[in-house]
């Protein structure tokens, strides 16, 4: 931490404070020996903190069978660490609460309250995902992980107020924290945390939390949950923006090898605790007639984020790594497709195989790198020509097919002169005085077009096959059509 800032840490007044209530808790949160009659009798000096955890005991967050009257019975249900643990937030969310109100030079504190208790509540809903045995650690966590906030502002309001404006995100925040004072709000949180005795795993989990993700093949930690909570607190926050829900996804997979649906379950967690966490801590994060539209609303969004994801996937299995073309298993499909159309409602379907000529000697001459140059720029100089509802993919190799749906041969003899021109246009500046230009030979078949009307898609493809095969040896670079008479020459 940044020198300067640890001794104005040391000697400020105004930073927040931890209750007396509270501190009496931390000694029993360290004390190994801590018995549940400690607790009762710590937390009843403080009825209204008593009436809390009673409450608290009882509300859905804690799904108990059975219902407290009183302190005894609600500590027991809820066991001595979650007890201590719960009594804590509950002690300092209020006295932050209160002090942050008093101050005259405030950040936006409803926004401040309001994403913190939603990262408390994320973190334990990750918690739970995950099947950590203490979830409430993990709300504590949660709530507390950005008290550097509250500390920056109580310290330097003036100086601190506009890098808080100015942040467009919680990530900005901190990185503008540390270019002008030298430490985020990640480390001042943590000294103070350290001054308040607070369990280390708990401090730990603040400090880490805004560090990088663990190596994937680690076990989640408690500060890799508290660390995607923001991001989900910022996508239930501002619902309905797309960047969010990114930052929210790619953090969630990053840090906890969690995907879209996962985060699903995750909201589902969050929206079952809410109401009850807004009543207990007395905080209004959304009105109850908002709660349900907001909730489902990012839940679609990222159902919708899933599924463009696999669209994304399925896109990048269909295409050719070097080139960007649909690749072969694409076009067996799409041929398959297309035939069976045609030959069911006698629509005429032209394919054409594209073989670029002498490619052997270009890559024997110039090397593979160049001829990979070359087979992109033939990939790009087909793209520019066909049509959107034409269909094209490599082969393999050199090769390449275009399908053209609906269309004869009489129709498509433009469209394949425009595209051999295309191929023979391309000219690759070497840079040493040489220049490496290419032609392409075409063979083209049409199925139910006229007479030509063939049984299986097979067939098609190899008389395009014949056609392809006159075409070079009868010189390259020109088309040639299949005709009956071809059958049989390969």
């Amino acid at each position: 931490m940044d020198e300067n800032l640890a001794k104005r840490m040391r000697f400020c007044k105004t930073l927040p404070s931890i209750p007396a209530v509270a501190i009496k808790v931390v000694e029993l949160a360290n004390d190994p020996d801590t018995d549940m009659i400690q607790i009762c009798d710590c937390i009843a000096y403080d009825p209204a903190l008593s009436a809390k955890l009673i409450k608290a005991a009882n509300s859905p967050m804690y799904k108990s069978r059975r219902s407290a009257d009183n302190l005894r019975q609600a500590v027991s249900m809820l066991g001595t660490h979650a007890t201590i643990i719960i009594t804590l937030s509950f002690s300092l969310a209020s006295s932050l609460m209160k002090q942050d109100g008093n101050h005259q030079n405030r950040i936006n504190s409803d926004n401040y309250w309001r994403r913190t208790m939603l990262s408390a509540l994320a973190s334990r809903a990750l918690g739970e995902k995950l099947g950590f045995k203490s979830p409430d650690d993990l709300f504590l966590a949660g709530l507390l992980q950005d008290l550097g906030i509250l500390a920056f502002n109580a310290m330097m309001p003036e100086q601190y107020m506009p890098i808080f404006a100015a942040a467009s995100s919680h990530d900005a925040l901190l990185k503008l924290e540390r270019e002008t004072f030298g430490s985020g709000h990640d480390e001042v949180g943590y000294e103070l945390l350290k001054q308040w005795k607070l369990p280390d795993y708990i401090t730990m989990a603040c400090l880490a939390s805004h560090g990088k993700p663990s190596p994937q093949e680690v076990e989640p930690t408690q500060a890799d949950c508290v660390a995607v909570s923001g991001y989900i607190a910022d996508c239930l926050l501002n619902y309905g923006d797309v960047a969010t829900i990114n930052a929210a996804v790619i953090a969630a997979k990053s840090w906890l090898d969690l995907d879209e649906s996962a985060l699903v379950e995750v909201i589902e967690i969050i929206n079952f605790s809410l109401q009850a966490a807004q009543e207990l801590f007395e905080i209004n994060i959304y009105h109850p007639s908002e709660l349900d539209g907001i909730m489902s609303e990012a839940k679609e969004l990222l159902a919708m984020h899933n599924l463009v994801k696999i669209r994304e996937l399925e896109e990048k299995s269909q295409r050719d790594a070097l080139t960007g073309a649909h690749n072969r298993g694409y076009f067996d499909t799409a041929l398959e497709r297309e035939f069976e159309l045609s030959s069911k409602q006698g629509l005429p379907l032209t394919l054409a195989i594209i073989d670029l000529d002498h490619f052997k000697n270009i890559n024997d001459t110039y090397g593979h790198p160049v001829g990979d140059d070359i087979l992109i720029a033939a990939v790009r100089a087909i793209s520019a020509q066909i049509r959107q509802d034409d269909i094209f993919a490599r082969y393999g190799g050199e090769e390449f097919v275009v399908i053209l749906p609906g269309t004869s041969l009489l129709s498509s003899a433009k469209l394949l002169v425009r595209l051999k021109d295309s191929i023979s246009a391309i000219s690759l500046d070497l840079g040493d005085g040489r220049i490496v230009s290419v032609t392409a030979s075409f063979g083209v078949v049409a199925n139910m077009d006229g007479n030509l009307r063939f049984e299986h898609k097979d067939d098609l493809i190899r008389a395009a096959d014949q056609a392809l095969y006159a075409a070079k040896r009868g010189g390259r670079n020109q088309i040639v059509v299949w005709r009956s008479s071809l059958a049989g020459v390969e």
